[in-house]
């Protein structure tokens, strides 16, 4: 193999591997959930979510800038709310009031 063929290949192959990396970390991102990355907070501000089952977007309560969502977990509900790069605001509802988000 000649010289150029060869700096050209030890060029190409490492990008190849960098992209296909960062493919496969792309996929793995998208398959993550918006209940599953809303629990992850929810958990990291010390509220206790078993297992993430839903999260549902509550656009008459969400503004510009700041979007509200329901999150139900196996073990409890919560309202959360969260402005970009700051806490969320994480309200804690009574089964009742979770009931009567269902309706």
């Amino acid at each position: 193999m000649n010289r150029s063929k060869h700096i050209a290949l030890t060029r190409v192959i490492p990008v190849a591997a960098l992209v296909s990396a960062s493919m496969l970390f792309a996929h793995v991102a998208s398959t993550e959930t918006a209940a599953e990355v809303i629990a992850v907070q929810v958990r990291a501000q010390g509220h206790a979510c078993g297992k993430a089952l839903q999260a549902t977007r509550e656009p008459k309560l969400s503004k510009p800038d700041y979007d509200v969502w329901l999150l139900k977990c196996d073990n409890a509900t919560y309202r959360f709310g969260r402005y970009p790069n700051l806490p969320a605001n994480i309200e804690k509802l009574s089964d009742d009031e979770a009931a009567g988000r269902k309706k």
